[in-house]
């Protein structure tokens, strides 16, 4: 089952309306996640205990955590999966197309393995 983690710059509002839409679904925010003991954290501190846990990463940031993945495969260290979002394809403003097209991915991919998968939400 996919089971996502949400970066700390998508709202709290997203799993919870995931959530809402299907209440046996495992999605976390990083405001809450582990009492917020993440927020602020290096990428590879946090990309590393969602992997413990088998989240898979939900994120904006096409700046830092590529080159992390590029790092990491070189290294052959394994991750529980990313799904990068486009700010021009999704406003991270708009909630409702997040939870959407986020439940939609997680009813296409639910039997995935995510381990190592690098994945694009789309509309």
């Amino acid at each position: 089952m996919l089971k996502l983690l949400l970066d700390e710059h998508i709202s709290p509002d997203v799993a919870v309306g995931l959530r809402r839409r299907n209440s046996r679904l495992i999605v976390h925010s990083m405001v809450g996640w582990e009492g917020g003991n993440f927020l602020g954290q290096e990428d590879s501190v946090c990309l590393q205990e969602a992997s413990v846990q088998g989240l898979t990463l939900v994120t904006y940031d096409r700046r830092s955590i590529p080159p992390l993945l590029k790092r990491w495969a070189e290294e052959a260290h394994s991750h529980a999966g990313v799904i990068f979002i486009d700010e021009k394809t999704i406003s991270p403003a708009d909630i409702g197309g997040l939870v959407k097209a986020l439940s939609m991915l997680m009813k296409e991919a639910r039997t995935w393995d995510w381990t190592d998968r690098i994945g694009f939400l789309r509309r």
